[in-house]
């Protein structure tokens, strides 16, 4: 399917109302023939919690509340229940995005990586917005989709070109990228509802 044609059939989908029931949304089948990068933002976390700067130290990061555990967990059995194939699992050093990695992951290796880092963890802004590029124009392993868990607010700069609001990139949402060497095209956004109704 040509590029053009696969930007313009996820536009649709993701302005569409509820699909109708039983019916397999046209995402699915995009990601079950994998050759894509899933930009995952972190599940939901406790909002109580105030993060410090300082990696490694899990008392001082916002970390998953429970309802983000949860949340975490529904996506990963969704993916098993859609039959969408997961290559390299990437994830940002800061605990809530080691940990919902971990869960999407479901056994597979976890690769931790300052590539992934979010922007208030790194004194280097440029060199990180310049790292994720590089993730998200790297093609996955053949028939896979590469996972990488990050935050938000790397993500709307370095692939958007501004900063994303709350609402339209919610905690355990899942960018769908398209990896074109040197670079990539972001094709749409799946809302954690979307992916565990598209289960259901």
């Amino acid at each position: 399917m040509a590029s053009v044609e696969r930007r313009a059939l996820l536009a649709s989908l993701v302005a569409s109302p509820a699909m109708a029931q039983g019916a397999v949304p046209d995402w699915v089948g995009l990601l079950r023939g994998g050759g894509h990068v899933l930009y995952m933002r972190h599940a939901i976390t406790d909002r109580s919690q105030v993060d410090t700067g300082r990696l490694g130290d899990r008392a001082g990061q916002r970390n998953l509340s429970a309802a983000g555990i949860a949340q975490a967990r529904d996506i990963s059995a969704a993916f098993g229940r859609l039959r969408i194939p997961l290559g390299a699992v990437r994830s940002s050093p800061v605990f809530r995005a080691v940990d919902t990695a971990g869960i999407m992951a479901r056994g597979l290796p976890v690769d931790v990586t300052m590539d992934l880092v979010a922007d208030d963890y790194t004194a280097d802004i440029p060199a990180a917005m310049a790292s994720l590029r590089r993730a998200l124009a790297t093609p996955p392993a053949p028939g896979r989709n590469t996972l990488l868990v990050g935050h938000i607010h790397k993500f709307g700069p370095a692939a958007m070109g501004r900063m994303l609001r709350q609402e339209e990139f919610p905690e355990g949402a899942i960018a769908m990228v398209e990896p074109r060497p040197p670079g990539f095209a972001v094709l749409g956004v799946l809302r954690p509802e979307e992916i565990l109704a598209a289960a259901a």
